[in-house]
């Protein structure tokens, strides 16, 4: 299969299922993934990302060569929100590797305290967040007045949910 013609072939859920399950656990065929991720069209990078989440939730340790350069992507300017989202989504799932810890908590509350970032970004943030509280406690009291400030301000029912979750969890 050619990925990257699969990929803009058709953009649907089924067409994003079919080519991860036919990467597997292929590392070769990850890479190829991550490659079309890190360095295509922004139409493919976007629609890379979620096959890229559907895999590495499967097979986390296909993750673990690339998770520095998708880390470090996260930090570029105007980058897709398609990319933050599905990155920020597999973190949720997976350990982060301890030299990782600060651009991936830098960037977290980065996009917490964006007004204008989208709310699935701020809800995975607050999840990679919390996981992060349990190695660094000292962060639980930033994280809170982020999460009680966004309660505040911007109440939508994802936020609400996600806050609260989260708030119980770093307590």
């Amino acid at each position: 299969m050619d990925i990257r013609n699969a990929i803009l072939k058709e953009h649907s859920k089924t067409q994003a299922q079919q080519i991860a399950r036919w990467i597997g656990r292929d590392a070769r065929k990850f890479a190829e993934l991550i490659d079309l991720f890190l360095h295509d069209e922004y139409r493919v990078v976007q629609r890379s990302a979620w096959i890229i989440s559907m895999v590495a939730e499967k097979y986390p340790a296909l993750l673990a060569p690339h998770l520095t350069t998708m880390v470090t992507r996260m930090e570029e300017p105007a980058l897709p929100s398609a990319v933050k989202r599905n990155v920020l989504r597999v973190l949720q799932f997976i350990q982060v590797p301890e030299e990782l810890h600060g651009p991936v908590m830098n960037a977290c509350f980065s996009y917490l305290e964006d007004p204008k970032e989208m709310i699935a970004i701020k809800a995975f943030s607050m999840t990679v967040l919390a996981n992060l509280a349990k190695e660094y406690p000292e962060i639980k009291n930033e994280i809170r007045i982020l999460l009680e400030d966004l309660l505040e301000h911007e109440p939508s029912p994802g936020i609400r949910s996600r806050a609260k979750k989260v708030m119980k969890e770093i307590q």
